[in-house]
């Protein structure tokens, strides 16, 4: 859990206006605060899931659904929340319940970044579904938790996006001379999406590993104690931004940084191949998964 001098050092050079929309950013859904709590746990019963959930019934549907989607590949249809344990595992389930009890938070549009309704979603599905892919490729420890910040990684885009809007054409300025977008929030704004979306989760009482992971989603090579969550996240997010929109087709594959593929054990061929293979799997995605 984030400790308050840690949110005070995120805090330090954020401008006024934008802690402020940080504070009247809604809290976690109590339903999926609830089920991320029993991802930290050893056993989960199927009981305590359904408890949650049977006190939300559209929840429930929502499980369902993204269950049935194309993101999660199940072989056959599922039609009760017991099949798809089966299917899935208590613990994969927990992880679809978490992702669809986010998804009113995330499902609209960010203008700013140019992300029409449920893109920004899309993407974050895609990001924790290649996250979990790698760290069983990497056979890591599954105590620690990449699902989880590789779904809300961008969370700090829904607070940032009407201060995007407001200096747009400044941002464009800077990132059409190759600056990445983070480092083009930064001069523009004094702050960054993956700094607000780590206050964000901060503020949640998140662990700090996890605030981590988001904080430094774009360059976890500048964390002192390095983590395994952060360099998973980065690698997803590179490998589903490469995949994304248009870039989809023009067989370009963003490049990783070098220092997190080493830390990995993981060759550029190897990655090359990941990304290709992801770019496959983001084809067969659903594009008209919605929620209620």
């Amino acid at each position: 859990m984030a400790s308050s001098e840690e949110i005070n050092r995120i805090n330090n050079d954020i401008p006024d206006k934008i802690l402020v929309e940080v504070a009247a950013f809604p809290s976690m859904p109590r339903a999926g605060f609830k089920l991320r709590a029993l991802l930290n746990k050893v056993d989960v019963e199927l009981t305590e899931i359904e408890e949650i959930l049977r006190h939300d019934p559209g929840l429930a549907t929502n499980v369902l659904r993204l269950a049935n989607s194309a993101f999660f590949g199940l072989s056959q249809k599922v039609g009760s929340l017991k099949q798809a344990v089966m299917l899935l595992g208590v613990k994969r389930f927990a992880q679809i319940a978490v992702s669809a009890s986010m998804s009113k938070t995330m499902e609209n549009a960010v203008e700013g970044y140019d992300l029409s309704p449920g893109e920004l979603w899309h993407h974050s599905i895609a990001v924790s579904n290649t996250a979990e892919a790698l760290a069983k490729n990497r056979k890591i420890d599954r105590t620690d938790d990449v699902f989880t910040p590789a779904l809300v990684h961008d969370m700090g885009k829904l607070v940032l996006d009407k201060f995007v809007k407001e200096d747009l054409q400044k941002i464009k300025s800077i990132t059409s001379k190759a600056v990445p977008l983070e480092v083009a929030e930064q001069m523009v704004l004094g702050t960054d999406h993956a700094e607000i979306g780590a206050l964000i989760l901060a503020r949640w009482s998140f662990p700090m590993d996890i605030v981590n992971a988001v904080r430094w989603h774009h360059n976890p090579e500048n964390i002192k104690d390095s983590k395994i969550q952060s360099d998973i996240v980065y690698l997803s997010n590179q490998i589903c931004q490469s995949n994304a929109g248009g870039n989809s087709d023009s067989g370009q594959i963003a490049m990783p940084s070098s220092v997190v593929l080493k830390r990995l054990g993981i060759k550029l061929d190897q990655y090359k191949a990941m990304a290709e293979k992801t770019r496959s799997w983001m084809k067969k995605l659903s594009n008209t998964l919605t929620f209620e």
